[in-house]
């Protein structure tokens, strides 16, 4: 805690930090005002009963910030950028141009951004589409003339893109990833809402399992962060090597090996994903045709939140996504040849291909107890309305480890740009 206020006020002392977060707290502001803009022709008290009432519109509502709630124009979210992102980086494992592209450094990633923004809006458009269907639907929205649809489709669009904009302001000129910290923001400005649900019914439910429930978030985010910052530390040894006058090398370092090299991205993407039959379902549902409408029902059913399907079909998609990003951030070859570059090995394991197998091994091992982890923080929830019957309290594990994570990689990332301003004070100007 003293560590952290340190940075705090260091940070706010720093001219240049400073202005960074201000900047962010600035776009901040920007997204919580949109994010209370309602679209035109949307009944939103029937919206909010709806709501209350379908516990995967709540959940969906969470990720959205609480602009699904008010049905913004915001209310798509970063979903489809989300699912933009994980289509592009599968396609990166297929096509191989796309591959050498990921690996032309920063304006072979520039490139891909540019991608994924362009894959973005059909995606937008697809969701705002479905999302119109749902509501006219349940009644909450009238019929409307097909320039109408066109114009709530394009409102639904341009606000995902703005979000989009925003998060990458925020990366470019803020602190952080923006992305993230927007995602972040929209949970932590939904938790006095769930509070507020949860007080108002406090009466009618235990209250020893409310504390219960509050004692396992502590435990929880106790968990994470031990999770979060837990390393197997890999000694490397340098030769001494002799150039001209000088002696370099001869000494030993450690290689930080990550338990979750992934972070919260597995999770974000999981949820993406298992939320996409669910969805499917509701639109199914609401179609005209009595064959959709059963296959629709069908799918709510097997695929409820609550149910067997839905949470072992999301532990595995963390778990897969854990495995995947972790391979995509962490390259075993490319680390034992940087270490075989400039002399050094591992004791006991050869240099070149052995260190890479060795590394790969040792990812693995680890990285299976950073996916069991995340899996079971995906479903928490359900196993903590289980053990509590708190209904209100969507936000479970999965949000936790999205604000906690995020907290930490901000806080370091703070951290690395007053350890750079304080070397910068003694590099003399050429």
């Amino acid at each position: 805690m003293n560590h952290a206020l340190t940075i705090l006020v260091r940070s706010i002392k720093t001219e240049e930090v400073r202005k960074k977060i201000l900047f962010t707290a600035f776009i901040f502001l920007v997204f919580r005002i949109f994010a209370h803009i309602p679209v035109s022709g949307v009944n939103v008290a029937s919206l909010k009963v709806l709501f209350n009432q379908n516990q995967f519109l709540g959940l969906l509502d969470i990720f959205s910030g609480g602009t699904l709630a008010n049905f913004s124009v915001m209310a798509l979210g970063l979903n489809p950028y989300i699912n933009a992102s994980i289509i592009l980086q599968l396609l990166t494992l297929l096509f191989p141009k796309l591959e050498e592209l990921s690996k032309e450094g920063e304006q072979g990633r520039q490139r891909i951004n540019q991608y994924t923004r362009m894959l973005t809006v059909p995606l937008a458009v697809f969701q705002g589409i479905g999302m119109y269907a749902l509501l006219k639907s349940q009644g909450i929205i009238g019929v409307l003339l097909p320039i109408h649809l066109i114009s709530f489709v394009v409102t639904m669009t341009a606000g995902t893109m703005l979000l989009v904009w925003l998060g990458e302001l925020i990366s470019e000129k803020g602190v952080g990833n923006g992305i993230s910290l927007l995602i972040f923001g929209g949970i932590v400005g939904r938790i006095p809402v769930m509070f507020g649900q949860t007080t108002s019914v406090i009466s009618r439910e235990n209250v020893f399992n409310l504390l219960m429930f509050l004692a396992i978030g502590l435990i929880l985010i106790a968990g994470i962060i031990l999770i979060n910052e837990a390393t197997r530390q890999i000694t490397v040894y340098y030769a001494k090597r002799v150039r001209g006058n000088k002696t370099y090398g001869g000494q030993s370092t450690h290689l930080p090996l990550r338990l979750n090299q992934a972070g919260v991205i597995p999770i974000i993407f999981a949820v993406s994903l298992v939320l996409l039959p669910s969805l499917l379902a509701n639109y199914a549902a609401a179609s005209s045709y009595k064959t959709l409408q059963d296959i629709g029902i069908a799918i709510s059913q097997w695929f409820n939140p609550n149910g067997a399907l839905y949470n072992s079909v999301y532990f595995l998609l963390v778990v897969g996504f854990t495995y995947f990003y972790t391979a995509v951030v962490f390259n075993p070859k490319k680390i034992a040849e940087e270490i075989q570059k400039y002399g050094g090995f591992i004791p006991g394991i050869r240099p070149g291909t052995p260190t890479a197998k060795y590394l790969t091994y040792i990812l693995t091992r680890i990285t299976l107890a950073g996916a069991v982890f995340l899996g079971t923080i995906a479903i928490f929830p359900t196993i903590a309305r289980s053990f509590t019957g708190m209904e209100t309290l969507l936000l479970g594990g999965t949000g936790i480890l999205i604000v906690v994570s995020v907290v930490l990689e901000t806080v370091k990332t703070i951290e690395a740009q007053l350890v750079m301003r304080s070397y910068d004070r003694f590099v003399k100007p050429v």
